[in-house]
């Protein structure tokens, strides 16, 4: 299966809660850090709502 690779790369000082839930959701704690996620329709649907505040790779497997 493939994983996503999301890295934090804007605050969410100033932002709505739910997009910093989100964020903490997603184990993502301070800026400029990356986390590997598996490639589902929710963790997709997370990365969406918050895409502004994110960088994301897709990661192939083999």
């Amino acid at each position: 299966m493939n994983k996503l690779k999301i890295t934090y790369i804007r605050s969410i000082i100033g932002r709505p809660e739910k997009h910093r839930r989100i964020i903490q959701a997603l184990g993502l704690r301070k800026l400029n850090q990356t986390v590997e996620h598996q490639d589902n329709p929710a963790i997709r649907g997370m990365v969406n709502k918050v895409k502004h505040l994110v960088r994301t790779e897709e990661i192939l497997d083999g």
